[in-house]
């Protein structure tokens, strides 16, 4: 897979051009979720998603969708996904 070499931090637009095939592609996506500016910039909350490794957005991603603490969650680096721990 193309975006294990992108799993650290401030690697935002490298990972999410990586994942869907160019780099305006993914631009074109962080400005329409309001991470990056038109000028290219990132926003603040572009700012603090880029200082996230793939693991800690990917938890984050879940947190917002289920409201469990991300401890609750564990990471798959093959597939970019947190799922919840079993109980």
């Amino acid at each position: 897979m193309a975006t294990q070499k992108f799993m650290g931090r401030n690697q935002l637009v490298d990972r999410l051009a990586a994942q869907v095939g160019n780099k305006d592609t993914a631009v074109a996506i962080l400005k329409k979720r309001g991470h990056m500016r038109e000028d290219g910039t990132l926003t603040a909350a572009g700012q603090k998603r880029n200082m996230m490794t793939a693991e800690e957005r990917a938890k984050d991603r879940a947190v917002k969708r289920t409201g469990h603490p991300a401890k609750d969650f564990t990471y798959s680096a093959r597939t970019n996904r947190a799922t919840l721990k079993d109980r």
